[in-house]
């Protein structure tokens, strides 16, 4: 019998056999790397369940109403222990700081824009630089747990400050510790919805502030444009001299 040729194959190939045992092959290494690596194959598009949804902007208690009914509960029993001779230095040194509580209007910054919550603020017999404080310093605080639920913000740095105004600045500016142009604009924005939305500090809903330095005071109203797009308060407020 004749040998083969060296280096040659024994038998002869069988066209396309090499292909019908190499396909099977390549889809079991694939199948075993996926188990491998963890990966679970699937025919259909996985569901990862619905997007996140958008907070709502709104505070669930109402502060206005349970501010003014404990307000009122006050008021009741301060009278009812005055006409019945009861009445005692404590009881009057307890009912006097809930009776000075009054419903404050603030805008904090919720889902891109500044919002109004309503809060019950100490505000009774303060004076309007007094008012300023007092409002700076809720924009300030810490938000409650029902604020924060709603998607509710400050952008009001912790060491700002308030001030009256400086000489030759018109009656009733406000001048902030910090150059207007350095605030950020959800800052200013809350700052001027809460100024020019309270009665002691605006009668005609605007409010003029300055800041550190000697920019030119500005005045500033609270208009929907403002409130929407707080990065417009940059170009806001008109020069006032």
């Amino acid at each position: 019998m004749t040998q083969p040729p060296r280096g040659t194959a024994p038998y002869p190939a069988v066209p396309g056999s090499s292909r019908r045992w190499r396909a099977p092959l390549l889809a079991l290494v694939c199948a075993a790397l996926a188990a491998g690596c963890g990966i679970r194959t699937t025919s259909v598009p996985v569901d990862a369940g619905p997007a996140p949804s958008r907070v709502s902007c709104a505070v669930p208690d109402d502060t206005r109403a349970t501010a003014a009914a404990s307000a009122t509960a006050t008021a009741n029993a301060t009278a009812t222990a005055t006409a019945s001779g009861l009445a005692s230095a404590a009881a009057s040194a307890t009912a006097a700081p809930s009776a000075a509580q009054s419903v404050a209007t603030v805008y904090l910054v919720c889902s891109s824009q500044v919002a109004d919550v309503h809060r019950s603020v100490a505000l009774a017999g303060l004076t309007r630089l007094g008012t300023a404080v007092a409002l700076l310093r809720e924009l300030q605080q810490r938000l409650g747990m029902a604020e924060a639920s709603a998607g509710f913000g400050t952008a009001v740095q912790g060491d700002l400050a308030v001030e009256g105004p400086r000489a030759g600045d018109p009656r009733g500016t406000l001048r902030l510790s910090a150059p207007l142009s350095e605030l950020p604009p959800f800052a200013l924005a809350q700052l001027v919805c809460t100024y020019a939305g309270n009665p002691t500090l605006s009668s005609d809903g605007s409010v003029v502030l300055g800041g550190s330095d000697g920019a030119q005071v500005r005045r500033f109203t609270c208009t929907s444009d403002l409130r929407t797009d707080p990065g417009a308060a940059e170009t806001a407020g008109t020069a006032v001299k």
